[in-house]
């Protein structure tokens, strides 16, 4: 696949950006605001392109330019514009995806986007921008997968995982990287087309747990 990450420069995206390029059977790009982050991803083994989540011109403009075949959703805010970046960045993507035939959608989502009461108050709002925007994408046309990791870490990976509709919530962590290796592992396995499902750490190895992510 020729695959487009928004958000390479972030924290999950430079693991999901390097996973890529090490495959022989992807071409990665990593799209970023700035000038200023192009050698990052260069060192990552990427293809650097110009985008930025909210504007939708610029996002047609890379999709154009990277002729990618998939989208890996991992931008994100961090709380400091959900709705502009974390729904309505994911919105724009979902859009300028169809309007180009981009047929594979990989979303990082959050726990909890499907109960955003039951979290934290300074977390509520944040969730409810990402349920909107999980919404949007699984009301699309697109091929699309949504992982809803808990809360992330940066321990180094071990490459096994939990999954499932609703984990219980004891421990309820991951390394970011072994998040970014489920959502390329993702990518090309149909068994994760369709689904919305939750990950946490734990004892399955990632390829393993993707062949049937909602069986807990």
């Amino acid at each position: 696949m020729d695959v487009l990450v928004a958000g390479a420069h972030g924290a999950v995206g430079q693991h999901a950006t390097r996973l890529l390029a090490e495959h022989d059977d992807h071409t990665v790009y990593g799209m970023v605001r700035k000038a200023a982050y192009d050698d990052d991803i260069v060192a990552l083994g990427a293809t650097p392109v110009r985008g930025d989540v909210t504007d939708r011109a610029s996002l047609d403009d890379a999709l154009d330019e990277t002729e990618a075949d998939a989208l890996l959703f991992a931008a994100g805010s961090s709380g400091a514009d959900v709705w502009g970046v974390d729904r309505d960045g994911a919105n724009n993507c979902v859009d300028a995806c169809e309007g180009v035939d981009v047929e594979r959608f990989v979303m990082l989502s959050a726990m909890n986007a499907d109960a955003p009461e039951e979290s934290p108050e300074e977390l509520r709002e944040y969730l409810r921008a990402k349920a909107e925007a999980d919404a949007y994408l699984r009301e699309s046309d697109l091929t699309y997968t949504i992982t809803r990791p808990g809360a992330l870490t940066d321990e180094d990976g071990t490459g096994r995982i939990r999954t499932g509709a609703d984990l219980d919530r004891t421990d309820a962590t991951i390394p970011r990287a072994d998040v970014a290796a489920t959502l390329v592992a993702a990518l090309p396995l149909s068994s994760t087309y369709g689904l919305t499902f939750e990950l946490l750490s734990g004892e399955t190895p990632i390829e393993v747990a993707l062949r049937s992510p909602l069986a807990e």
